[in-house]
Protein backbone atom coordinates (compact mmCIF):
# COMPACT_ATOMS: atom_id res chain seq x y z
CA UNK A 1 0.00 0.00 0.00
CA UNK A 2 1.07 3.58 -0.71
CA UNK A 3 2.13 6.25 1.51
CA UNK A 4 1.82 9.42 0.12
CA UNK A 5 2.05 13.49 0.28
CA UNK A 6 -0.09 15.84 -0.23
CA UNK A 7 0.57 19.52 -1.02
CA UNK A 8 -1.12 22.58 -1.97
CA UNK A 9 -1.46 25.96 -0.62
CA UNK A 10 -5.09 26.27 -0.82
CA UNK A 11 -7.12 24.82 2.24
CA UNK A 12 -10.41 23.76 0.48
CA UNK A 13 -8.65 22.00 -2.43
CA UNK A 14 -5.99 20.12 -0.28
CA UNK A 15 -8.67 18.83 2.19
CA UNK A 16 -10.47 17.62 -0.74
CA UNK A 17 -7.43 15.94 -2.56
CA UNK A 18 -6.38 14.35 0.58
CA UNK A 19 -9.98 12.97 1.55
CA UNK A 20 -10.20 11.65 -1.88
CA UNK A 21 -6.72 9.72 -1.45
CA UNK A 22 -8.30 8.18 1.69
CA UNK A 23 -10.75 6.76 0.15
CA UNK A 24 -8.29 4.82 -1.99
CA UNK A 25 -8.19 1.46 -0.45
CA UNK A 26 -4.52 1.31 -2.64
CA UNK A 27 -3.50 4.62 -0.10
CA UNK A 28 -2.19 3.83 3.52
CA UNK A 29 -1.12 7.15 4.82
CA UNK A 30 -1.95 10.67 3.58
CA UNK A 31 0.09 13.38 4.88
CA UNK A 32 -0.31 16.86 4.31
CA UNK A 33 1.36 20.00 3.60
CA UNK A 34 0.07 24.00 2.67
CA UNK A 35 3.22 25.00 1.17
CA UNK A 36 6.39 23.75 -0.79
CA UNK A 37 9.04 24.34 2.01
CA UNK A 38 6.66 22.64 4.97
CA UNK A 39 6.70 19.83 2.13
CA UNK A 40 10.60 19.71 1.99
CA UNK A 41 10.88 20.17 5.80
CA UNK A 42 8.37 17.34 6.23
CA UNK A 43 10.25 14.91 3.59
CA UNK A 44 13.14 15.26 4.82
CA UNK A 45 12.27 14.55 8.34
CA UNK A 46 10.91 11.47 7.37
CA UNK A 47 13.66 9.93 5.14
CA UNK A 48 15.94 11.11 8.06
CA UNK A 49 13.41 8.82 10.30
CA UNK A 50 13.34 5.87 8.25
CA UNK A 51 9.53 6.43 6.85
CA UNK A 52 8.65 5.25 3.70
CA UNK A 53 7.21 8.33 1.13
CA UNK A 54 6.05 6.56 -1.77
CA UNK A 55 4.97 9.75 -3.88
CA UNK A 56 3.85 13.36 -3.74
CA UNK A 57 0.69 14.90 -4.89
CA UNK A 58 2.35 18.64 -5.84
CA UNK A 59 0.18 21.64 -6.69
CA UNK A 60 2.58 24.13 -8.89
CA UNK A 61 1.21 27.70 -8.01
CA UNK A 62 2.24 28.03 -4.64
CA UNK A 63 3.79 30.96 -2.96
CA UNK A 64 7.30 31.03 -1.84
CA UNK A 65 8.87 27.46 -3.29
CA UNK A 66 6.45 26.35 -6.41
CA UNK A 67 5.48 23.08 -7.15
CA UNK A 68 8.03 22.43 -9.90
CA UNK A 69 11.23 23.94 -7.80
CA UNK A 70 10.45 21.43 -5.69
CA UNK A 71 10.09 18.59 -7.77
CA UNK A 72 13.97 19.31 -8.47
CA UNK A 73 14.81 19.55 -4.88
CA UNK A 74 13.14 15.98 -4.75
CA UNK A 75 14.98 14.73 -7.85
CA UNK A 76 18.09 14.95 -6.06
CA UNK A 77 17.63 12.73 -3.03
CA UNK A 78 18.83 9.38 -2.86
CA UNK A 79 15.36 7.98 -3.10
CA UNK A 80 13.10 10.01 -4.22
CA UNK A 81 9.37 9.68 -3.69
CA UNK A 82 7.79 9.91 -7.17
CA UNK A 83 5.73 12.60 -8.18
CA UNK A 84 2.15 13.32 -9.36
CA UNK A 85 1.40 17.04 -10.24
CA UNK A 86 -2.42 18.53 -9.36
CA UNK A 87 -2.67 21.95 -10.63
CA UNK A 88 -5.35 24.35 -12.41
CA UNK A 89 -2.62 24.92 -15.15
CA UNK A 90 -2.45 23.23 -18.06
CA UNK A 91 0.82 24.80 -19.75
CA UNK A 92 3.03 23.83 -16.96
CA UNK A 93 2.62 19.86 -18.11
CA UNK A 94 5.95 19.46 -20.51
CA UNK A 95 8.19 21.02 -17.64
CA UNK A 96 6.42 18.38 -15.47
CA UNK A 97 6.95 15.13 -17.58
CA UNK A 98 11.22 16.69 -18.19
CA UNK A 99 10.91 16.53 -14.50
CA UNK A 100 9.88 12.44 -14.88
CA UNK A 101 6.27 13.27 -13.20
CA UNK A 102 4.37 9.94 -13.40
CA UNK A 103 0.55 12.10 -13.77
CA UNK A 104 -0.86 15.33 -14.44
CA UNK A 105 -3.92 16.30 -13.33
CA UNK A 106 -5.94 19.23 -13.51
CA UNK A 107 -8.23 20.67 -11.21
CA UNK A 108 -11.07 20.33 -9.99
CA UNK A 109 -10.04 16.53 -9.51
CA UNK A 110 -12.21 14.23 -10.73
CA UNK A 111 -11.96 11.36 -8.29
CA UNK A 112 -12.09 8.23 -11.20
CA UNK A 113 -9.05 10.33 -12.81
CA UNK A 114 -7.34 10.86 -9.39
CA UNK A 115 -7.97 6.78 -9.34
CA UNK A 116 -6.12 6.66 -12.47
CA UNK A 117 -3.12 8.88 -10.98
CA UNK A 118 -2.81 6.42 -7.83
CA UNK A 119 -2.36 3.07 -9.99
CA UNK A 120 0.33 4.88 -12.37
CA UNK A 121 1.98 5.49 -9.15
CA UNK A 122 1.35 2.10 -7.84
CA UNK A 123 2.69 0.46 -11.20
CA UNK A 124 5.65 3.14 -11.03
CA UNK A 125 6.48 1.96 -7.56
CA UNK A 126 6.15 -1.75 -7.89
CA UNK A 127 9.33 -3.73 -7.70
CA UNK A 128 7.66 -5.79 -10.71
CA UNK A 129 6.48 -2.92 -12.82
CA UNK A 130 7.93 -2.68 -16.29
CA UNK A 131 10.25 0.54 -16.44
CA UNK A 132 8.59 3.53 -18.50
CA UNK A 133 5.16 1.03 -18.96
CA UNK A 134 2.67 4.16 -18.23
CA UNK A 135 5.54 6.79 -19.48
CA UNK A 136 3.60 9.57 -21.40
CA UNK A 137 5.79 12.65 -23.29
CA UNK A 138 3.41 16.00 -23.43
CA UNK A 139 3.78 17.58 -26.88
CA UNK A 140 2.32 21.18 -27.24
CA UNK A 141 0.10 21.12 -30.85
CA UNK A 142 -1.04 24.96 -31.75
CA UNK A 143 -3.00 25.65 -28.06
CA UNK A 144 -3.55 21.95 -27.23
CA UNK A 145 -1.51 19.25 -25.43
CA UNK A 146 -1.03 16.00 -27.05
CA UNK A 147 0.27 13.29 -24.27
CA UNK A 148 2.40 10.53 -26.73
CA UNK A 149 2.96 6.79 -25.05
CA UNK A 150 6.83 5.63 -24.81
CA UNK A 151 5.59 2.35 -26.20
CA UNK A 152 4.29 4.59 -29.38
CA UNK A 153 8.15 5.83 -29.87
CA UNK A 154 9.50 4.25 -32.88
CA UNK A 155 12.67 6.47 -32.53
CA UNK A 156 13.93 9.43 -31.13
CA UNK A 157 15.81 11.92 -33.32
CA UNK A 158 18.38 15.12 -31.52
CA UNK A 159 17.33 18.39 -32.94
CA UNK A 160 19.34 21.08 -31.23
CA UNK A 161 17.42 21.73 -27.74
CA UNK A 162 15.03 19.66 -29.26
CA UNK A 163 14.16 15.49 -29.47
CA UNK A 164 11.86 14.88 -32.68
CA UNK A 165 9.54 11.63 -31.68
CA UNK A 166 8.94 9.39 -34.74
CA UNK A 167 5.84 7.20 -34.37
CA UNK A 168 2.99 5.04 -36.37
CA UNK A 169 1.06 8.64 -36.32
CA UNK A 170 3.22 10.84 -37.83
CA UNK A 171 6.23 12.75 -35.93
CA UNK A 172 6.03 15.18 -32.98
CA UNK A 173 9.15 17.94 -31.34
CA UNK A 174 9.42 18.25 -27.76
CA UNK A 175 12.25 20.16 -25.73
CA UNK A 176 14.53 18.00 -24.02
CA UNK A 177 17.75 16.89 -24.94
CA UNK A 178 18.09 13.25 -26.12
CA UNK A 179 20.41 12.07 -23.78
CA UNK A 180 17.78 13.26 -21.00
CA UNK A 181 15.47 10.91 -22.76
CA UNK A 182 18.05 8.13 -22.68
CA UNK A 183 18.13 7.75 -19.48
CA UNK A 184 14.39 8.03 -18.90
CA UNK A 185 14.02 4.97 -21.31
CA UNK A 186 17.17 3.38 -21.24
CA UNK A 187 15.49 0.55 -19.14
CA UNK A 188 11.90 0.25 -21.39
CA UNK A 189 14.27 -1.07 -23.92
CA UNK A 190 15.71 2.13 -26.27
CA UNK A 191 18.84 1.62 -27.20
CA UNK A 192 21.36 4.55 -28.87
CA UNK A 193 22.61 3.71 -32.54
CA UNK A 194 24.03 6.91 -33.70
CA UNK A 195 25.25 10.19 -31.29
CA UNK A 196 21.74 11.77 -32.65
CA UNK A 197 19.13 8.68 -32.96
CA UNK A 198 17.90 6.54 -29.79
CA UNK A 199 15.58 3.68 -31.14
CA UNK A 200 13.12 1.71 -29.29
CA UNK A 201 14.19 -2.19 -29.59
CA UNK A 202 10.98 -3.84 -29.72
CA UNK A 203 10.11 -1.88 -32.87
CA UNK A 204 13.36 -3.15 -34.67
CA UNK A 205 12.10 -5.61 -37.64
CA UNK A 206 15.75 -6.04 -39.34
CA UNK A 207 18.98 -6.02 -38.96
CA UNK A 208 21.46 -5.37 -42.26
CA UNK A 209 24.91 -5.98 -43.15
CA UNK A 210 26.59 -4.47 -45.80
CA UNK A 211 29.90 -3.30 -47.13
CA UNK A 212 30.95 -2.95 -43.42
CA UNK A 213 27.94 -0.95 -42.17
CA UNK A 214 25.28 -1.93 -39.85
CA UNK A 215 21.74 -0.36 -40.93
CA UNK A 216 18.32 -1.64 -39.24
CA UNK A 217 14.39 -1.32 -40.01
CA UNK A 218 12.09 0.31 -37.53
CA UNK A 219 8.57 1.06 -38.40
CA UNK A 220 8.52 1.71 -42.03
CA UNK A 221 12.10 3.55 -41.88
CA UNK A 222 15.72 2.09 -42.23
CA UNK A 223 18.60 3.66 -40.04
CA UNK A 224 21.99 3.98 -40.20
CA UNK A 225 23.90 2.30 -37.19
CA UNK A 226 27.02 4.39 -36.86
CA UNK A 227 30.09 2.33 -36.30
CA UNK A 228 30.95 3.52 -32.58
CA UNK A 229 27.82 2.43 -31.85
CA UNK A 230 27.22 -1.24 -34.33
CA UNK A 231 28.92 -3.79 -31.86
CA UNK A 232 26.70 -2.97 -28.61
CA UNK A 233 23.57 -2.13 -30.94
CA UNK A 234 24.13 -6.32 -32.21
CA UNK A 235 24.51 -7.44 -28.81
CA UNK A 236 21.92 -5.52 -27.17
CA UNK A 237 18.97 -6.67 -30.25
CA UNK A 238 20.32 -10.21 -29.85
CA UNK A 239 19.93 -10.39 -26.22
CA UNK A 240 16.39 -9.12 -26.01
CA UNK A 241 15.21 -11.17 -28.86
CA UNK A 242 16.77 -14.36 -27.31
CA UNK A 243 14.70 -13.36 -23.96
CA UNK A 244 11.80 -13.15 -26.09
CA UNK A 245 12.01 -15.89 -27.90
CA UNK A 246 13.08 -17.82 -24.47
Amino acid sequence: MLRVLAVDDEVPALEELAYLLRQDARIEQVTTAADGVTALQDMVQMIGAGERLDGVFLDIRMPGLDGLDLARLVGGFPSPPRLVFVTAHEECAVQAFELEAVDYLLKPVRAERLAEAVRRLEAATSPAAEPGQDDVIPVELGGRTRFVPQQAVWFAEAKGDYVRLHTVDGSYLVRMSLAALERRWSEAGFIRIHRSTLVSAKHVSELRFEGGRVSLTVGTETLQVSRRHSRQVREQLVRQHRGVIS
